[in-house]
């Protein structure tokens, strides 16, 4: 991994910067309301158009970048994001009222537009640049852990720029997209494809056939991911309203105290990026771990109606999602073709901005409501997730894995045996394939 550091580092600005794109802006929202001068409504469609621009363009964007190259689909998606927060941060300095947030919403779409083929190319990008598993899984790691910081630096981050002009956020946009894209040109060297690329309908037919294949762990990953980011938003929106309008918390101190939950789930990335391997079994495990401390917290969430308990479980549940993206990541990358691998991600991170989409939507609805209400809602839909990863997400026991699949078990068998034994034990039968 040690050759390919920079090129980490250039892919890790990706998500940070798509992250500090939409989360930015969230602390922010009631200053942007009256700024403009517009409903609390028309507002929160500045996150919503983004999400959903970027929800039905990822699967486009994956199936170009198994196509025509990652990097070829990455670099233009950086300058359209750049484009996007530059028509927006524009408008907001020069234009007013309602004349200014339509030309916003339109820059928001062009972010969304770019977001759509930058972070969740990245997860293949990294799946194709390694061969050993070991190295996928931390590199993988790595990749969440810059998402997840992104997350903790942007409440904070939105707020302070906001303190001296309302629009900075808007226009910090396309100098980081910037300097991502300058690092990805200059640092990433993507390998050389060794086969011809498929034809539209030959494509179309190998992703039926891995769906068929390999669609109930596939569809229960899919599943857990929106999960995740449905609770984690969900409950991030849930406290920011609370400190502003019950404890009269705002700017960069409420910034702040929402980073905490933020930091948890950061940290707790990195860490699981390193502990998976290449163990798929593991990262099963591992991943049915964390959502069950992520359900425990939600529960113990809504019996104790105390804001200091609130955030206080909230960031031991943060570390429980924290320690399930990578192993989702890993599993998904590490049990799927090169040649489908881009569109089967870009799924995966469409119903993650499901999730994000949902989220607090969901909860500004139950907000008002019985405190044990939303956070009952919270829990069961955390359960959920966990019973997917128990029952729906078996790698030991599937076997409709590719010959690749199968023989990289044998070989890891193999090591077992001689970390167990000191030799190597002589097969006894083919395994069935991890998935």
């Amino acid at each position: 991994m040690s050759d390919k550091k920079w090129d980490l580092v250039a892919l890790a600005s990706i998500p940070v910067i798509m992250t500090l794109g939409n989360s930015m802006l969230i602390p922010i929202l009631p200053q942007i309301e009256r700024e403009l001068k517009v409903s609390s409504f028309k507002v929160s469609m500045l996150i919503t158009v983004y999400a959903i621009v970027a929800i039905l363009l990822i699967p486009i964007a994956g199936y170009l970048s198994d196509r025509f190259g990652r990097k070829v689909v990455i670099i233009p998606s950086l300058i359209i994001a750049a484009a996007g927060g530059a028509v927006a941060g524009g408008a907001a300095w020069l234009m007013n009222g309602d004349a200014a947030y339509w030309v916003i919403l339109g820059g928001r779409l062009l972010q969304g537009i770019g977001a759509a083929g930058a972070f969740p190319i990245v997860i293949p990008l990294v799946g194709d640049m390694f061969s050993d598993e070991n190295e996928v899984s931390k590199s993988l790691g790595i990749i969440e852990t810059s998402n997840t910081f992104g997350k903790v630096l942007s409440p904070i981050l939105g707020a302070a720029l906001a303190v001296w002009l309302w629009y900075l956020p808007f226009m910090a946009i396309p100098v980081l997209c910037l300097i991502s894209l300058l690092l990805v040109i200059f640092l990433v060297k993507t390998p050389k494809k060794k086969e011809k690329p498929p034809t539209f309908s030959e494509f179309i037919a190998s992703i039926r056939t891995v769906l068929k294949q390999k669609g109930r762990w596939l569809y229960a990953l899919f599943a857990i991911g929106g999960i995740c980011m449905f609770v984690i938003f969900g409950v991030l929106f849930y406290l920011s309203e609370t400190l502003e309008t019950e404890f009269k918390l705002k700017g960069v101190l409420k910034g702040l105290v929402l980073a905490i939950p933020l930091a948890a789930l950061c940290l707790a990335s990195f860490l699981a990026g390193k502990w998976i391997g290449k163990s798929k079994t593991r990262m099963k495990w591992i991943g049915f771990s964390g959502l069950v401390i992520l359900t425990a917290s939600l529960v113990v969430m809504g019996l104790w109606d105390n804001i200091y308990a609130v955030v206080g479980l909230f960031t031991l549940g943060s570390a429980g999602i924290g320690a399930t993206l990578p192993c989702l990541d890993a599993l998904i990358t590490e049990g799927v073709d090169k040649k489908q691998r881009g569109t089967i991600t870009a799924l995966f991170s469409s119903m993650r901005f499901i999730g994000v989409s949902l989220g607090p939507p969901v909860i500004s609805l139950l907000i008002g409501r019985a405190h044990i209400l939303i956070f009952g809602v919270l829990a069961a839909t955390g359960a959920i997730g966990g019973l997917l990863t128990l029952f729906a997400v078996k790698p030991e026991k599937s076997n409709t894995g590719t010959e690749d699949d199968k023989q990289e078990d044998e070989e890891e068998e193999e090591e077992e045996n001689v970390k167990d034994t000191g030799r190597v034990l002589p097969k006894l039968g083919k395994r069935r394939s991890p998935f």
